[in-house]
C-alpha cells in the first residue's frame, strides 16, 4: 500500500490531480464509482446545493443530525485549513495519520482503476469510500459547482433528501448566464422520488426546480422564512442569512429523521446544533486587540448577505476591508465592492497566491483598484504580497477588520489565527 506520512505529502501527491481542463462530465466519476461497488449508494444522504449557504446549511445539517445521535459524514469544500475538513465524521475531520493510511489505500485503488479523476472527483470519491467504510448513518454531502455535472451527482437513492439553497449569478462560464440556467445546473440533483427542500426563490428559479421535480416524480417542499418552533435565544442572534440557513437544515434533517422514526429534537438539542464552529462564514476572532472578521464570501450575493450580517453587528463607517478576488469573478467585482464600501471607505487590495480544486487566479489588484475608485473607496492601499497586505490591516486604527472575497485568501492567514470567537 502506498504511504503518505503527513498533510504535506497528501497534497504534493494530490497537486497532480488538479486540472486545467474547465470541461465537466460525470463520465470518469460513474466510472471511479462503479470500480469502488457505488459506496455512495449504502448512504443516507443530504445533499445540498445553491449558490449561497451551501456550506453552513451542510454544517446546521449535520450538526443536527450529530446531535440527534447519529453517526454523521459530512464533506463540504473548498477546505479552509487543512484538506481533512472535507472528509468529516460526527463534525471531526479524519486525524493527520488516519487520513493519510486511508489515502493511501484509497489511491492504490484509484491507480488500479486506471481512471483519471480530477482533484475534486477524486476528494469526493474518497469522502463516499470513507463514509462506506465507517458506516455512518448520514452523510452530508455539499455540491461544488453547480449541480447536474457536479462530481457528487452520483447518488441512485429514491430516499436522498435534497436542499436547494438561495441561488444567484456564480460561475456564468461553466453554468449559464441566466438565472433560470443556473437553477436547472443547480436543481440537476433532483432525481427519482427524491423529497427536495427549498426556501421560495424567483419566478425563474422556481420554474427550473419545478421542472426537474415533476420531471423526477419528486415532491417539493417550500418551506417558510421563519424558524417553525418558538425561536431560541441563540437563533435569533444569527444573521438573517444564517437564519434562513439554519431553517432549512432543520426542515430538510426534521423530515430525515421523522420517516426514519426518531422523535422530533427537543429545545435543548437545537440549542446545542446551533453552536455548531462553521469556519469562515462571517467568523468573528480576536487579532492583536481589533475584532476581525474572516469570510468567503466571493460574489454579489454572498458580500451582500454579509454586509447585511456586519451592519446588523457592527454598524456601518467601522470596518476596514482586506480583499482579493479570483478572476473569474471580475464580472462581479465592482457590485461587491460598492457593498463593502457601505462598511468603511479603508480598503486594502492584495491577491491569493494558489487555489485548490483547479488552477484559480487571482485578479490582478490594480484592476480592483481601478475599480474600488469607481465604488467610492477613497483609502485604497494595493499591496500584492498577501502577507503584507495582512500586517497592513493589522496596523488599520478601525475597530472592526475584516477579509473577504475568496476563501483563498484566507488560506494565507487562518493558521495564523488560532482562537474562534463565538
Amino acid at each position: 500500500m502506498r504511504q503518505i506520512s503527513s498533510f504535506a505529502e497528501a497534497k504534493d501527491i494530490l497537486s497532480g490531480y488538479v486540472t486545467t481542463s474547465g470541461v465537466y462530465t460525470l463520465d470518469v466519476m460513474k466510472a471511479l464509482m462503479e470500480y469502488l461497488d457505488n459506496p455512495q449508494n449504502n448512504l443516507k444522504i443530504i445533499h445540498i446545493a445553491g449558490t449561497s449557504g451551501k456550506t453552513s446549511t451542510s454544517y446546521f445539517a449535520a450538526s443536527l443530525l450529530h446531535t440527534a445521535g447519529y453517526k454523521v459524514g459530512l464533506t463540504t469544500s473548498p477546505h479552509i485549513d487543512e484538506i481533512n475538513e472535507r472528509v468529516q465524521v460526527d463534525l471531526v475531520p479524519v486525524p493527520e495519520n488516519e487520513y493519510c493510511e486511508l489515502l493511501g489505500e484509497f489511491l492504490d485503488l484509484v491507480d488500479a482503476s486506471n481512471l483519471h479523476p480530477s482533484y475534486f472527483e477524486l476528494l469526493v470519491a474518497f469522502a463516499y469510500w470513507v463514509f462506506d467504510k465507517k458506516q455512518v448513518d448520514y452523510a452530508v454531502i455539499e455540491v461544488g459547482l453547480g449541480g447536474l455535472l457536479d462530481g457528487t451527482n452520483v447518488i441512485n437513492r429514491t430516499d436522498k433528501v435534497c436542499v436547494i439553497t438561495d441561488i444567484g449569478l456564480d460561475h456564468t462560464n461553466v453554468l449559464g448566464n441566466t438565472i433560470r440556467e443556473i437553477a436547472a445546473q443547480k436543481a440537476g440533483i433532483i432525481t427519482l422520488q427524491n423529497f427536495v427542500f427549498m426556501q421560495r426563490q424567483s419566478d425563474e428559479v422556481m420554474q427550473a426546480v419545478t421542472e426537474a421535480i415533476d420531471h423526477n416524480k419528486a415532491t417539493l417542499n417550500v418551506i417558510g422564512g421563519n424558524f417553525p418552533d418558538t425561536i431560541d435565544v441563540l437563533y435569533a442572534t444569527l444573521p438573517p442569512f444564517q437564519k434562513r440557513n439554519f431553517t432549512l437544515a432543520y426542515a430538510a434533517t426534521s423530515y430525515a429523521l421523522g420517516r426514519d422514526g426518531h422523535e422530533p429534537l427537543a429545545p435543548a438539542q437545537l440549542h446545542q446544533a446551533l453552536e455548531v464552529y462553521i469556519p469562515a462564514r462571517m467568523e468573528v476572532v480576536e487579532d492583536r486587540g481589533k475584532t476581525l472578521i474572516m469570510d468567503g464570501s466571493h460574489n454579489e450575493q454572498k458580500i451582500g448577505a454579509l454586509v447585511e450580517g456586519m451592519k446588523g453587528r457592527f454598524g456601518e463607517g467601522q470596518v476596514a476591508t482586506l480583499v482579493s478576488f479570483g478572476t473569474l469573478k471580475q464580472p462581479s467585482v465592482l457590485a461587491s465592492l460598492k457593498l463593502l464600501r457601505t462598511l468603511g471607505d479603508n480598503l486594502i487590495i492584495t491577491k491569493y497566491l494558489e487555489g485548490q480544486d483547479e488552477k484559480r487566479e487571482a485578479l490582478d489588484p490594480n484592476v480592483i483598484a481601478k475599480l474600488a475608485d469607481d465604488a467610492g473607496f477613497t483609502t485604497i492601499v494595493v499591496e500584492a504580497d498577501p502577507m503584507k497586505a495582512f500586517e497592513l490591516l493589522a496596523q488599520s486604527e478601525v475597530p472592526v477588520h475584516l477579509v473577504t472575497g475568496s476563501f483563498y485568501l484566507l488560506n494565507h492567514y487562518r493558521s495564523l489565527i488560532h482562537t474562534p470567537k463565538v
